[in-house]
């Protein structure tokens, strides 16, 4: 099934998700475990249906969850399709099914509060580190590469954050090529910058914000938080 774009995704307005880094993720607020169980299964049971499962965690007052296909397909600008971990129409379905049973279950939605945090690594030799980072990380080379048409380490079973590389030249100097990625809702974006401002960090560049603001601590050390734009909705 082909990957949906951010407008696409946009447009199916889904209230109670979020499209962070690859997929779409949610928490809904629960009274206690069991309360949280029994909504789970209902979400399964509707998995079943549609031959698609989302990603669960269950903690103390919440549930996550996020949908993601591995199957899906990208097409580059030569036309090659690629397999890849993208949202696909099957996810949006899911999506609000789930919803639904959420309502059914008088489950408040709090989307604003999930994050994503991914590695960034600088290199210009990602084909030839890769296999290292995919053996220490996962302990698999079927890592590297896997949902991507790049060289990124995406572990199957979500127990690491994925690690991406980006493009870079070769440096005699030391500096730093890792920094942490943090997706989060389109909503909370400038608390989430505000916060760290007021924690004594510094804005580096923020000259694509809010898609992404670059932040720095007092020893320099960079993240990023990142918000897919194109697939938020507008009001």
């Amino acid at each position: 099934m082909d990957m949906l774009s951010g407008a696409q995704i946009a447009a199916a307005d889904l209230t109670d998700w979020r499209k962070l880094a690859q997929g779409l993720h949610t928490r809904y607020l629960v009274d206690d475990f069991g309360t949280g169980a029994r909504f789970v299964a209902a979400v399964g049971e509707a998995g079943d249906e549609l031959g698609h499962h989302p990603s669960v965690s269950i903690g103390t007052g919440f549930v996550d969850l996020e949908l993601v296909s591995d199957d899906a397909i990208y097409r580059d600008d030569a036309g090659t399709e690629h397999v890849v971990e993208w949202v696909t129409q099957l996810d949006v379905d899911l999506a609000r099914r789930i919803s639904e049973i959420a309502a059914e279950h008088q489950l408040g939605a709090d989307p604003g509060s999930v994050s994503v945090v991914e590695l960034g690594l600088d290199t210009a030799r990602s084909a030839t580190i890769a296999p290292v980072w995919a053996a220490l990380l996962t302990g698999s080379a079927e890592a590297q590469g896997r949902g991507t048409p790049s060289d990124e380490i995406r572990d199957a079973t979500g127990r690491v954050p994925n690690l991406w590389f980006g493009p870079s030249g070769e440096h005699e100097t030391p500096r730093q090529r890792f920094h942490v990625e943090v997706y989060v809702a389109p909503e909370v974006a400038a608390r989430r910058v505000a916060a760290a401002l007021a924690a004594g960090g510094t804005v580096v560049d923020d000259s694509d914000a809010p898609a992404l603001t670059v932040i720095a601590d007092q020893d320099g050390n960079e993240g990023v938080v990142c918000v897919d734009v194109s697939a938020a909705t507008t009001d």
